[in-house]
């Protein structure tokens, strides 16, 4: 259950909204990376420390989707000097300290790339949304942060639930059975490709053989959703004619180095997609339709004990 008191923090007067809610003032809805910036952190400190918290768990961790041609909105997704460049920590379940969860608040609020939510249990949550709207839930009141808030030059309103709160849909954990029907796809199959995503967007991905099974499985990231697709096609120039007439499609593809790649197209850039790969060894395409985008197998890994915690 999400904490029972949740305030939605903003710089925006309630004064200023319509009758809808709307906010009709002057303040822009993006951060200031100063001293407005600064006040939403200090006001969210001030509700950690009322609540007893130093320590916050990341939870549903993503990064800005790679387009083909697109960079990211921050060079390494604004987690620079927090993550290593290979995102190591950076995951679901990982525990961080109050100062290091407000610098992610900082990079969310700048929209750099990066979102999580941040909690503790159903004890404290910050969740950052759109437009520098920040909802924290508390399980006490915490008055004197709300008064504090206040002080910041902050509005802190009283709501009933954060908009953010997860929702989770996969409740299959990747324990032994999920493993067994793998192997059992192996067989068949002589090759499959796995979607390793610790990360939302932010994907590995591996060609499996029966011989690397278990050596893949061992380096999986915590509580990463495993995706089970049939294996590339040596065939590329098939792969690559065979594409949509239109919308975009996710490209998967191994280069001549023996590294997988993907990256998001649509038809206007299957020319240079073609030259980018033209040197591939093998190739698929999956769309990004729901309804079309049926692998073979899915789960989440477990925690060490065997609980599956993560939300996907």
């Amino acid at each position: 259950m999400p904490p029972a008191f949740v305030h939605r923090i903003t710089k925006y007067d309630p004064a200023d909204r319509d009758e809808h809610g709307n906010y009709r003032g002057a303040e822009d809805t993006v951060s200031d990376h100063g001293p407005v910036e600064a006040a939403y952190l200090e006001a969210i400190s001030a509700f950690a420390q009322a609540t007893g918290i130093d320590r916050l768990e990341i939870r549903e961790p993503s990064v800005a989707q790679a387009h083909f041609g697109a960079q990211p909105v921050a060079e390494g997704h604004g987690l620079g000097g927090l993550f290593p460049a290979d995102l190591t920590g950076y995951h679901d379940g990982a525990e961080v300290p109050l100062a290091v969860a407000l610098e992610l608040t900082r990079v969310m609020l700048r929209e750099q790339g990066a979102w999580c939510r941040l909690e503790t249990g159903d004890v404290f949550a910050v969740h950052v949304g759109w437009d520098q709207y920040v909802y924290v839930g508390s399980d006490r009141p915490c008055a004197e942060a709300v008064a504090r808030t206040r002080e910041l030059g902050l509005f802190a309103e009283p709501i009933g639930d954060s908009p953010y709160v997860a929702e989770p849909e996969v409740t299959e954990a990747a324990d032994e059975d999920f493993w067994t029907s793998v192997r059992a796809e192996l067989v068949a199959r002589q090759g499959l490709l796995l979607e390793e995503t610790p990360v939302v967007n932010a994907t590995r991905w591996h060609r499996l053989t029966t011989e690397n099974l278990d050596a893949v499985r061992a380096g999986l990231g915590p509580r990463a959703l495993l995706t089970v697709w049939p294996d590339l096609r040596p065939d590329v120039g098939a792969v690559l004619t065979a594409l949509p007439s239109e919308w975009h499609v996710e490209f998967v593809w191994e280069t001549r180095e023996g590294t997988i790649r993907d990256v998001i197209v649509d038809e206007t850039e299957y020319e240079e997609l073609a030259a980018l790969v033209a040197d591939a060894r093998a190739a698929c395409a999956l769309s990004l339709y729901t309804d079309e985008r049926t692998p073979l197998l899915q789960a989440a890994l477990p925690d060490g004990d065997g609980v599956l915690r993560a939300r996907w």
